[in-house]
């Protein structure tokens, strides 16, 4: 139940997530890919800051930084950059290729081996991207299309080294999203100014359009999805993702009235069925709990190198000094009583 539960709340991250597309070209100004990225992430981690009143230390602000650009600073840029050149059903259902991603990264950073259910059910998800896909290939934007999958390759990377690092220890998902989402504004910051110049004026409707995207779209959402990350497998988190384009296409049928036909239809049937089938996967006594690396990690690394140095079945001489008197001991009471 817990599980299902976490799944359930990891999931309303894409669902928010399939809104952005909308959003975006509905009540934002025009061709503002990177400030829209600005606006969206570097409110959200100065209020998370202010509430987790958490700074990073030690490695934690080189590894602070490069999470922030792969999951925020590179990857909303692209994101909106493919928003804005691509409807927003066929931008947003490129992400679900994203398992595949996962899928690939995982055996190099994590050591996981994909089972031939995690590509098949992979490789469902993106034939249902592509009958969604190809079926507007003539409408599609080449540079909109590239940017949808980079933002994708981005999202995934980060997903997987997310879950490789896991957290400081004392440190909750809170301050580890304001972390991010600070750095990845910042970082995007400077290219916006140099790419796009000046903000662009705001009328009452944008202003709204990017409370929303800060806010409820990202604060709340990027927070339950790292939760979900230190708590589930990072494919089944990322199996998650078909989502936000089943979102994206809903919004974009009953709100913008964007056609869609049987053949894409049935794309984001397969790409649910895949989202469903990706959770089913994952056993519950398989999923890994959230380790959070502390001080002792170096005193436990210095005990097992000790015990490939030393001699008498790989444990060192120190340590079996230490466990003979150990047994001696305990004989001795044992004796006593």
């Amino acid at each position: 139940m817990n599980r299902v539960a976490t799944t359930l709340l990891t999931a309303l991250a894409p669902v928010s997530w399939g809104s952005t597309y909308a959003v975006t070209t509905e009540f934002l100004p025009a061709d503002r890919p990177l400030f829209t990225g600005l606006a969206r992430a570097l409110p959200a981690g100065l209020v998370l800051l202010a509430l987790a009143r958490r700074l990073p230390r030690g490695a934690w602000w080189w590894k602070a930084a490069t999470l922030g650009l792969l999951n925020i600073g590179a990857f909303f840029p692209l994101l909106f950059l493919s928003a804005y050149r691509l409807p927003g059903g066929m931008a947003a259902v490129v992400g679900s290729v994203g398992p595949l991603f996962v899928a690939g990264l995982a055996v190099a950073l994590l050591g996981e081996r994909p089972t031939l259910r995690t590509l098949l059910t992979g490789v469902a998800a993106a034939l249902g991207v592509s009958l969604v896909v190809l079926k507007a290939a003539g409408a599609l934007d080449a540079v909109g299309l590239l940017a949808a999958l980079a933002s994708t390759a981005s999202m995934s990377a980060g997903t997987v080294l997310t879950k490789r690092w896991g957290r400081p220890e004392g440190v909750g998902p809170l301050a580890l999203t304001a972390w991010q989402l600070t750095a990845g504004g910042l970082l995007i910051a400077p290219v916006a100014l140099l790419v796009e110049g000046a903000p662009p004026a705001l009328d009452g409707r944008a202003v709204g359009g990017y409370v929303y995207l800060a806010l409820a779209n990202t604060a709340v959402a990027y927070w339950l999805w790292f939760r979900g990350i230190g708590r589930l497998t990072a494919t089944q988190v990322t199996f998650l993702g078909p989502l936000s384009p089943l979102t994206a296409a809903v919004i974009g049928w009953a709100a913008l009235g964007q056609a869609l036909s049987p053949v894409q239809l049935a794309g984001m049937a397969l790409a649910f069925g895949a989202t469903v089938f990706g959770q089913l996967g994952a056993r519950p006594g398989a999923l890994p709990a959230t380790r959070f690396p502390g001080p002792r990690d170096g005193v436990r690394d210095g005990v097992r190198e000790g015990a490939r140095e030393g001699a008498g079945g790989g444990v060192p001489r120190t340590a079996r000094e230490d466990l003979a008197r150990a047994t001696h001991q305990g004989r001795t009471d044992a004796a006593r009583h």
